[in-house]
């Protein structure tokens, strides 16, 4: 490969969420960008082989088989890992790492990422939430302000898609929404007894990023509206969900300044002591281990947040022995995830004239409403919960003969079952943290990932307020039979790890500057869920996309000014 090939104007390393939205906005500008993924290539359409496949295709009806469970314990306990979608994630004997504490770590190596698994909720930050560490003292203050966020929010919903309802809440911003979907009946019904009997709670439509109808901009992508199939985690033919795969990297590729390397495993960021600025990446052949280097005036780094952590620690240099922009030892620490390890459920007697099971791509919500705009409780932060009511077909098997295959032949809808599940914000701390091991390494050379988080009292406190106060608005609302379960999941089943190389103020403190740069590198970005400095309790990919357009579009204006 000649120098030609391998210099270009920015180089982004994944193309997940983030990294997707890297290249559309570098390539659109104009720019040549090069985007490496370590997994291997994944065309929209062409390459979901199972999203066509009916029920009785599948050799075990969709079940894993036992073998392959063994295996694989971790990503076993991955709801999407089933046999429609396990090609998707990756093989726990593939590609090990050393578990200092528990830690369920779900990854998806393959153009698109974990864009093609996501659950699609998708809610904007509130000023809250970017004030919360200043407010309690923990972690440390985001460097930026809703108000600087909100335009970007803007900006990536309306070309991504994203179904909602304007509800008016200072806690969870309204966005520029296509139609809602419907709540079932249970749903909106427990909806009115909330906000009947709490000024302070809402039960809201999940916001999602579904194409209930289509705008242009989407047509111009070549997707088409969700068909309420309900099986996103194959791959939807139809783009009706946002994924890199049918969204950003094909609308890159039509402009014909993208280069798209699969199978690249990028070993390190490449920093010239002389220049005093990272040069370039370089890359490991996934299929042959052979070495290559590609070189940019800027990087992004969009691994997704446990390896980029890996990438940036594992980038070493005279400058920076200990990882690159690694000054304050602070790399690969406060390192926080979401709580999901409590669920409630019930049963509700009503609505038995219902004709519908209440199925839905999305769920009702419930924004967090403990220690929003002030200290409440005695646990730090707060949670918030989706809620889902749903049901069954209930087939008669008694009879025989004729009898027994008329009942068989006329099953009908169960009763109503309920459940929530809390997404509780953990506490960034410097003891929960990743870093590299001294002597393992995987097949391509690389150090082998150490991973050290757990849950503290904060946690325990919070999980207990949860079942407390959903009990008490559970039997509020007559439901019955009202179970609590605590599913002791390890951290990384929640697959919202986030934080490392956090964003703030003073380089003393923090990785990243307010712009998502390097403090001590100024041309090296990291925009996925590394650079965050706290979790909130909002599903964080939608954040993740305005940040990495914004943190885009202000690299193309300091390269235009000569600062990059």
């Amino acid at each position: 490969m000649g120098d030609n090939n391998r210099n270009f104007d920015v180089i982004v390393i994944g193309s997940g969420i983030s990294g997707g939205w890297a290249a559309k906005e570098f390539t659109e500008k104009g720019l040549k960008t090069l985007v490496l993924e370590r997994g291997k290539d994944v065309k929209h359409v062409k390459d979901y082989p199972t999203t066509n496949m009916m029920p009785w295709e599948f050799e075990h009806r969709g079940e894993i088989p036992y073998e392959i469970q063994k295996e694989n314990p971790v990503v076993s306990r991955c709801y999407a890992f089933r046999e429609d979608a396990m090609h998707f994630m990756v093989k726990d004997t593939d590609h090990p790492y050393v578990q200092e504490k528990p830690f369920d770590w779900i990854r998806g190596y393959q153009v698109g990422g974990k864009s093609l698994l996501w659950a699609r909720q998708t809610q904007r930050w509130s000023e809250y939430d970017f004030e919360g560490p200043a407010r309690d003292g923990y972690a440390v203050d985001w460097p930026i302000r809703y108000k600087d966020l909100a335009p970007w929010y803007s900006y990536t919903e309306k070309f991504a898609g994203i179904s909602g309802n304007k509800d008016g809440l200072d806690i969870l911003p309204d966005g520029d929404f296509l139609p809602p979907l419907e709540l079932s009946c249970v749903e909106n019904y427990f909806k009115d007894v909330v906000a009947k009997n709490y000024p302070d709670r809402h039960v809201i439509y999940g916001r999602c990023a579904h194409l209930t109808k289509p705008n242009q901009i989407h047509f111009d992508q070549g997707r088409a509206q969700c068909q309420k199939r309900n099986i996103c985690q194959r791959g939807c033919p139809f783009g009706g969900y946002f994924s890199s795969n049918a969204s950003t990297i094909p609308w890159a590729e039509k402009t014909g300044n993208l280069t798209l390397r699969p199978d690249a495993v990028v070993q390190s960021v490449i920093y010239d002591d002389k220049k005093g600025k990272a040069t370039g990446v370089r890359v490991v052949d996934a299929k042959t281990n052979a070495v290559t280097e590609y070189f940019a005036r800027v990087i992004f780094v969009n691994a997704a947040a446990l390896n980029t952590n890996l990438i940036l620690l594992n980038s070493t240099s005279s400058r920076f022995p200990n990882g690159l922009g690694n000054d304050n030892g602070y790399l690969g620490k406060f390192v926080a995830f979401h709580n999901y390890r409590a669920r409630i459920s019930a049963m509700y007697d009503g609505f038995k004239d219902s004709k519908t099971d209440g199925r839905s791509h999305t769920s009702a919500y419930l924004p967090r409403f403990r220690n929003v705009k002030k200290q409440e409780t005695d646990f730090l932060r707060g949670y918030a919960a989706g809620f889902s009511g749903g049901r069954y077909n209930q087939t008669n098997y008694d009879g025989f003969g004729e009898a027994l295959k008329n009942n068989i032949d006329k099953p009908e809808l169960g009763p109503w079952r309920v459940g929530s599940h809390m997404m509780g914000e953990t506490i960034p701390k410097e003891t929960n943290m990743v870093s590299l091991d001294a002597a393992k390494k995987d097949a391509w050379g690389m150090p082998l990932l150490k991973v050290n988080i757990d849950y503290d009292e904060n946690d325990e406190k919070m999980v207990k307020d949860f079942f407390e106060q959903m009990t008490e608005m559970y039997t509020r609302a007559g439901f019955t039979d009202i179970k609590t379960n605590d599913s002791k999941q390890a951290p990384g089943l929640d697959i919202h790890e986030m934080g490392g190389a956090r964003m703030g103020h003073d380089p003393k403190t923090s990785i990243l500057n307010k712009w998502n740069q390097v403090h001590a590198c100024k041309n090296v970005f990291v925009t996925d869920g590394a650079c965050m400095t706290s979790t909130s309790t909002q599903n964080p990919s939608l954040t993740y996309m305005a940040l990495t357009a914004r943190a885009a579009d202000y690299a193309m204006a300091q390269m235009k000014k000569g600062e990059l």
